[in-house]
């Protein structure tokens, strides 16, 4: 069975991000065969600050990233929800990817899903693309979804608007193909091929 994480990476709480996130959850769990659902919303889960020497306090240990350090790594997919802050993606968020650096997330597939309160969201997008996979080793596939006017879009799951029922469909087709990904990735987590020992870290 598959596992996906669904990450709210707002650090506001409620925040947009957040909704779109349990629409998203209450999606894979609704509407997806076989496949269990993880979220982690980082507005109601604060988490510590990433620091050089953390590993030597033994970070694990901490009573809120060492639960959710364990439960990404029984994940086998990851959605990642951003919404765009001054044209960047949160810091909670990015300090999320440098927490993770046990392998919680290697060589396994990621959708981005970012959030904009007006016509915007392509430059999160851009952003976790070019700096959160290099250690982490984390797959996003090619397809991503952006939710623009985000306050009138997804407010009720079970009551779905004329305007949003692209946007539905696209979502679904993006979370199947998360699904095929996870699958497919488990063959290579499986392959042997993979080195974690030897290079636990990105060029």
């Amino acid at each position: 069975m598959n596992r996906i994480a669904v990450i709210a990476g707002s650090h506001r709480h409620p925040s947009q991000s957040g909704k779109v996130a349990r629409f998203i959850e209450q999606m894979i769990v609704t509407e997806l065969d076989g496949v269990d659902s993880y979220l982690l919303d980082l507005g109601a889960t604060p988490l510590p600050l990433w620091a050089p020497n953390m590993w030597e306090l033994d970070a694990l240990s901490d009573q809120n990233w060492g639960p959710v350090s364990g439960a990404l790594a029984e994940c086998t997919g990851v959605v990642v929800v951003t919404p765009e802050w001054g044209g960047m993606v949160p810091a909670a968020l990015k300090n999320l990817f440098l927490l993770c650096s046990r392998n919680e997330l290697s060589h396994k597939p990621g959708l981005i899903v970012a959030v904009s309160s007006g016509l915007n969201g392509a430059y999160p997008i851009a952003e976790l693309r070019m700096s959160s996979y290099k250690n982490t080793q984390f797959c996003y596939i090619p397809e991503n979804i952006i939710v623009r006017n985000v306050r009138s879009v997804f407010n009720d799951y079970n009551d779905p608007l004329t305007e949003e029922a692209y946007l539905r469909q696209r979502l679904k087709y993006a979370l199947l193909l998360l699904v095929a990904y996870a699958d497919a990735l488990k063959v290579v987590r499986q392959s042997g091929v993979v080195d974690l020992a030897t290079y636990p870290f990105g060029m």
